[in-house]
C-alpha cells in the first residue's frame, strides 16, 4: 500500500534468471570445494580462491545489479557503478536495448533490466501489453518489445513508470526543478575490490602450483 506522499516500501527488481544463475554457480563451487577436500584434505581450502572467485563473479554480475524504485527516485545498481536518479530529474524511460533512464544531464542504462531478444519478444502475450502505464504506449497504442511486462526491461519499466506517474499525478514532483535535479553517480569500490582481490589471489595460486 502507498502512503499519500510516497510508497511505504522500496521495490527491488532483479532479472528473473539471476537467482538461478547464482544458485548454479554456488552449487558448482560447493561441489568443487567438497571434491578438493575429499581428495586432498582440509589443506585444499588454502587453494580455493579460484572457486571463490567464480562465486564472487556470479554474485557481482547477476545478483548485485538491481533496479531499486523508492520514494525519492530510482537507483540503478550496475556492476561497476551505481546511479541515483531523483524523480524530478527523470524526463523519459526507454527500453530499446535495456531499461534506460533519460535525464537533462544524460542517460543511464540498467544492467539488471536488458530488453528481450527475438525469442523473448515472441513469447509476449496480449495480456503483457495491457494495463501498462500510459507512457509505455506509442502511436496507435503500440508497445515496444522491451516494454512487455513479461520481459526484464518491461517489468522494470512498469515499476518505474507506475511510481513516476503516481508522483506526477499527486503533484509530488517539482517540474521546475527538473533541469537542476542532481543525478548522483558513484563507483562500487567494495564489490570491485573483492572480485579483483579474489582474481589476483587465483592467479597467485595457479602460479604456485
Amino acid at each position: 500500500m502507498n502512503s499519500p506522499t510516497g510508497p511505504t516500501r522500496t521495490t527491488v527488481f532483479r532479472p528473473r534468471s539471476s537467482r538461478w544463475i547464482l544458485v548454479i554457480a554456488c552449487v558448482i563451487v560447493g561441489v568443487g570445494l567438497a571434491s578438493s577436500i575429499v581428495s586432498s584434505g582440509p589443506e585444499a581450502l588454502a587453494a580455493a580462491s579460484p572457486l571463490l572467485a567464480v562465486a564472487a563473479i556470479a554474485w557481482w554480475l547477476f545478483w548485485y545489479p538491481a533496479v531499486i524504485v523508492g520514494p525519492d527516485g530510482v537507483q540503478l545498481r550496475n556492476p561497476a557503478r551505481t546511479v541515483d536518479v531523483p524523480w524530478a530529474g527523470l524526463i523519459h524511460v526507454d527500453t530499446k536495448y535495456a531499461l534506460k533512464l533519460i535525464t537533462p544531464s544524460g542517460s543511464y542504462t540498467a544492467w539488471a533490466a536488458p530488453a528481450p531478444g527475438v525469442r523473448g519478444a515472441h513469447a509476449g502475450k496480449p495480456e503483457n501489453m495491457q494495463n501498462l502505464p500510459s507512457s509505455s504506449y506509442g502511436a496507435g497504442g503500440s508497445v515496444r518489445p522491451g516494454d512487455l511486462s513479461n520481459t526484464d526491461s518491461g517489468l522494470a519499466a512498469l515499476l518505474v513508470r507506475s511510481e513516476w506517474e503516481r508522483q506526477v499525478e499527486k503533484g509530488l514532483i517539482d517540474v521546475d526543478a527538473t533541469d537542476f535535479a542532481r543525478v548522483e553517480r558513484r563507483i562500487n569500490w567494495l564489490p570491485l575490490s573483492v572480485v579483483a582481490g579474489l582474481l589476483l589471489l587465483s592467479v597467485f595460486t595457479f602460479a604456485l602450483q
